[in-house]
């Protein structure tokens, strides 16, 4: 039993160590989305505990944007749910790691599985040995981001007057995705994804309903799983 401790903390703290450095570009983020919260019009409360219940970054900051120029209910949910929607893409993609766990664990990863801790979790499921206790990396990762992103929040409601436009906290939002990305792309299915993938945002960016995102995310996915394929058999062949 005390391995078997010993294990689940060790992956639970190498969640926490590899996503600690993440949050030098989520802190400003989150502080982004606290002013727009209250600059949109909902009180202090709603704004922090919408990082809450929604815990989506780029979700949210949309959500603010909608809410301020009153836009139906309806359609601010559909927009909301598409952008979200590359959730259920990291979900499928960890699901074979995580499917031996009981509902509740599940449930809990689910609610946690972000694209920074995804990020994090991917790289140590994939490219480290396998542990029977590696969900606690997720864990650690998942909970870390958590904090951060509520401290943040924090922060930007109760300090927003006082921050000066001139520091360019927006910038944080492609710099945080820029970080997450840049180490996988030492991989050839992971660099074509990315290229394909902003090559179709791009061209589709005009789309309603923030539809270019996911179809930006598919034909990523669909790039790199064909070029993986494709490496696996001259890899073989040779």
């Amino acid at each position: 039993m005390a391995v078997s401790a010993s294990d689940k903390k060790t992956e639970f703290l190498a969640g926490v160590r590899d996503e600690l450095p993440l949050q030098l570009g989520v802190f400003p983020f989150g502080l982004v989305f606290g002013i727009a919260g209250i600059e949109s019009g909902l009180s202090a409360l709603q704004t922090f505990f919408l990082s809450t219940i929604l815990f989506g970054g780029a979700s949210q900051i949309v959500f603010t944007q909608l809410v301020a120029s009153g836009t139906p209910l309806p359609v601010l949910i559909a927009s909301v749910s598409t952008i979200n929607l590359r959730h259920a893409l990291y979900g499928m993609s960890i699901s074979r790691y995580l499917q031996h766990l009981p509902v509740g664990w599940r449930i809990m990863l689910a609610y946690l599985l972000t694209d920074e801790a995804y990020a994090i979790s991917i790289r140590r499921f994939t490219l480290q040995p396998a542990s029977a206790y590696m969900h606690f990396h997720l864990l650690g990762a998942g909970l870390t981001l958590w904090l951060c992103w509520h401290l943040s929040t924090a922060a930007g409601i109760l300090l927003g007057a006082t921050i000066p436009d001139y520091l360019q906290l927006g910038f944080a939002i492609p710099l945080t995705f820029i970080v997450v990305i840049t180490p996988l792309l030492r991989q050839l299915p992971m660099l074509v994804a990315s290229l394909v993938s902003g090559t179709t945002a791009l061209i589709l960016q005009g789309m309603p309903w923030n539809l270019w995102l996911i179809i930006a995310a598919f034909t990523g996915m669909i790039a790199a799983v064909i070029t993986d394929s494709f490496t696996s058999r001259e890899g073989r062949s040779s």
